[in-house]
């Protein structure tokens, strides 16, 4: 019986060692929940996430992160700002417009998704806009709270045109593209990689104004955190930013398996709608030349300042640091 009893010690010993060990995070107890906002519904441009979960990047970091829809810049600032969220993918161009206007300042950008900007203007090649002058007076469709809107203005005045004749029309970010098939609007304002589910929508080729034709230098769409959390956490926000963009990397590699993957976690996304944004977006994810994947240049971020300050978009004093957390972005 003294055999009997020592052995069974060992093995309780044994099993108890066993859950403790392994991976960071691997067992329930040790890992961190956190929840993470995309940038616009569940679209091929936020597959990266759900790659991050599935592969176990989040895990292997830690972290059990729950996965919710955003619902575009204005909306998901709001929910960062409310601490409902601790991570979002977000415009950064659109949280640096409402950062300037003072509206939201707590938070920053750690990563970069895009290293220009995918806002662009999308219309039927069939239809009465060919080129940026050919909006005035026209009925313009975007998701409630987005950049498109926000930086429309600049984009007017820029492009030669007064941005007050046009008529906007708010949709959920999973109804935008309806509006354009329903013949509600004559154009859409929305990201350029967009465009294969717009048309899938409309059932005809659309015609493509990208933004960045007439204002270069700004960044699109960013991994962001509040502020709060970067002072409670930072080890928590190099960790959380390290597994999201592992998980980019192999989005952009196999689009067909994340734009899969995405369509299984969220049925209404095509999976042929989300391959083709991924691919669209791919050479916008590039950094310059010798930085790492998600790297934030500070010239750039002044300079993109510059260019809302100039065309009236946000009052001077807004600076770099303000924007971004420069020590916590891919180095």
């Amino acid at each position: 019986m003294d055999r009997v009893r020592a052995l069974l010690s060992i093995v309780i010993i044994l099993l108890l060692v066993g859950g403790c060990s392994g991976k960071p995070g691997e067992t329930g107890p040790e890992l961190r929940k956190i929840v993470y906002l995309t940038a616009f519904g569940a679209a091929g441009r936020d597959a990266f996430a759900w790659i991050a979960q599935e592969k176990g990047y989040f895990r292997e970091a830690g972290l059990d992160v729950e996965i919710q829809l955003g619902a575009a810049t204005g909306e998901n600032l709001k929910t960062l700002a409310a601490g409902r969220v601790q991570f979002a993918d977000n415009d950064l161009i659109g949280g640096t417009i409402l950062a300037g206007k003072g509206t939201f300042t707590g938070f920053r950008a750690i990563a970069a998704i895009h290293q220009e900007t995918l806002v662009s203007i999308v219309a039927p090649q069939d239809g009465p806009v060919r080129k940026p002058g050919d909006l005035s007076g026209r009925t313009l469709g975007a998701a409630t709270g987005s950049v498109n809107q926000l930086l429309f203005p600049a984009y007017a005045r820029k492009a030669g045109f007064d941005a007050a004749t046009v008529k906007w029309v708010n949709a959920s970010p999973q109804q935008v593209p309806a509006l354009l098939a329903a013949g509600r609007v004559d154009a859409l304002s929305t990201f350029l990689i967009g465009r294969p589910g717009i048309e899938k929508a409309a059932g005809k080729p659309m015609t493509v104004l990208p933004y960045s034709d007439v204002l270069p230098e700004l960044f699109g769409n960013a991994i962001i955190t509040s502020t709060a959390t970067i002072a409670e956490d930072p080890d928590l926000v190099r960790r959380f930013r390290d597994a999201a963009l592992e998980g980019l990397q192999y989005t952009l590699e196999h689009p067909d398996e994340a734009a899969a993957l995405l369509h299984r976690k969220n049925p209404a996304s095509a999976a042929a709608a989300a391959k083709g944004e991924i691919t669209l977006m791919t050479p916008y994810t590039k950094p310059a030349a010798g930085k790492p994947l998600g790297a934030i240049d500070r010239a750039r971020v002044t300079t993109a300042i510059a260019v809302l300050v100039e065309t009236g978009l946000i009052p001077p004093g807004l600076t770099a640091d303000k924007v971004v957390e420069f020590p916590l972005t891919p180095q």
